[in-house]
């Protein structure tokens, strides 16, 4: 079974993820990890902790020579801004007075958690539900994707619209990616992007901030994965739920999502064809997974991001202590968070398909899972073509 865990806090020393159930034997290029952290860090809309930071990834454990080993592998993101705030957090020492958060921001966790855990000072709620957890969260998917790589599984994201501003790519092949790849705002679409671009300065001038919709697109899934047997084995119960736990997003919709509800059968589900290759579709809108399995189709989501709650115009809360009205407190923050989001959905909808994949062909080393693998595809091959 592969899972993880991770601690820490946004102001804190460091973050910290530990994953375990990596088979042995994978080769792992922190390169292309830290890339992945790159891409969440330097996008556009960003706020002033990002000139601060320069995230990247180091492996404490559980990896030898490049090569996992089977056991933990311990991961950590270090925060350079903790040298600025050690007298307000320091886990063991006396806290400097100054930071508290007694005005709970509309939207976050302050309030819900300072209920929830007994805090009259929400500072002990907002450094651990900040977005900035997302970091260790990206690393994460990246060593998942070191697994996937091995296997032609690619997982891919873009930007699909930021405030009113939409892209409809008519085709998303490799130069679109390619544009994805060189954008700021991870959009493929050129004169969208300075669409989006406008509508992220229009909210920074008048103090406030705007959210959008992320796609992200799973290549090269073979058909089996998930299960329906049970809920919680339902790939699409998984990969929604991972979205749904990325800070911002309120909606996820697979495929054609909340479009099939307007349509009739006949306008929803992909008919099925079988040729040469075996069996195949011309359309996607179940988006990949039926029935809560992979059907060997690109998996395809879609994930609708709020913006964020802390603005520079505050909204209308109250103060817990006197309990009367107020403004809300402003903590630094970003504008838009949409380019940033779309790197990490696209880095746990990989770590998700890694334990759907390990689900089905597990094993201690990376050369039992390709044995699983090949034995499975031979026969899926062959049950095709018959």
């Amino acid at each position: 079974m592969l899972r993880f865990l991770d601690a820490g806090e946004s102001h804190g020393r460091c973050y910290v993820g530990i994953i375990d159930g990596m088979p042995a034997g994978i080769e792992i290029n922190i390169e292309s990890v830290n890339k992945l952290l790159s891409e969440r860090q330097n996008v556009y809309g960003r706020g002033k902790r990002m000139e601060i930071e320069n995230d990247s990834a180091t492996i404490l454990s559980g990896v030898r020579g490049k090569i996992t080993t089977g056991g933990p592998i311990g991961l950590m993101i270090e925060n350079r801004d903790y040298e600025n705030w050690k007298e307000y957090i320091d886990p063991l020492g006396e806290i400097k007075e100054g930071k508290e958060v007694t005005v709970p921001r509309p939207g976050h966790a302050d309030l819900a958690g300072m209920l929830k855990f007994g805090f009259d000072d929400a500072r002990n709620i907002l450094e651990r539900a900040s977005a900035r957890e997302t970091a260790i969260r990206t690393a994460i998917g990246g060593i998942a994707m070191e697994l996937l790589k091995l296997f032609h599984i690619e997982v891919k994201s873009h930007v699909v619209s930021i405030g009113h501003a939409v892209s409809v790519p008519d085709n998303m092949d490799e130069a679109f990616w390619n544009n994805v790849d060189a954008s700021l705002l991870r959009c493929g679409d050129r004169e969208t992007e300075k669409k989006m671009i406008s509508e992220i300065d229009k909210a920074k001038e008048s103090g406030d901030t705007v959210g959008g919709v992320v796609r992200i697109v799973a290549m090269n899934v073979p058909a089996g994965l998930g299960s329906h047997t049970m809920w919680d084995k339902r790939l699409d119960t998984r990969l929604s739920a991972a979205c749904m736990s990325v800070q911002s997003v309120k909606g996820v919709e697979i495929g054609m999502g909340f479009e099939a509800a307007k349509r009739y059968g006949s306008e929803v589900h992909d008919e099925i064809f079988h040729g040469e290759s075996g069996f195949y579709r011309k359309t996607n809108n179940a988006g990949g997974i039926e029935g809560g399995i992979s059907n060997g189709e690109n998996i395809v989501i879609r994930c609708a991001l709020k913006p964020i709650p802390t603005l520079l115009r505050p909204l209308n809360s109250v103060d817990i202590h006197t309990k009367m009205p107020v403004r809300a407190q402003v903590e630094r923050s970003d504008v838009c968070a949409v380019p940033a989001a779309s790197v990490v959905l696209k880095a746990v909808v990989a770590w998700e398909i890694a334990v759907a994949f390990l689900d089905k062909f597990g094993g201690d080393n990376i050369d039992e899972v390709k044995n699983a693998y090949d034995h499975y595809i031979k026969r899926l091959n062959l049950t095709q073509l018959q």
